[in-house]
């Protein structure tokens, strides 16, 4: 058993890159070969969490997108363009003849009357 955990050791060793010096080309191959095999599974996993994310952000962006729509047609306001079609926002825009510079003023106290 302690003869097993000292090979163990030195195995885990030469994998980190340690105490290499003493390792034939053969076992160096070899070494080569099970980090690239373990490489590759490491990336394949990586992707399919990431591909996993993404679907579960697409989904979360319908629901929201939906909500939205709900909450505008509650409000009687008209449906917005899905915000990735910059186009569509800028037509949208353009024939609503809304404006984005707005004038705005803050007072402070009890509006005063109007002077005619």
């Amino acid at each position: 058993m302690v003869k097993k955990i000292e090979q163990l050791e030195i195995s885990q060793r030469k994998i980190l890159g340690q105490d290499l010096a003493s390792s034939s080309l053969e076992e160096l191959q070899e070494m080569h070969s099970q980090l690239e095999k373990s490489i590759s599974k490491i990336r394949a996993r990586k992707d399919e969490l990431f591909k996993e994310q993404i679907e579960k952000l697409k989904a979360k962006e319908r629901l929201l997108l939906d909500e939205n729509a709900s909450y505008r047609e509650k409000c009687s306001e008209k449906p917005w363009p899905h915000p990735t079609q910059q186009k569509e926002v800028d037509r949208y825009l353009s024939l609503s003849g809304k404006n984005s510079e707005v004038e705005t003023q803050l007072s402070i106290g009890l509006p005063e009357p109007e002077r005619h």
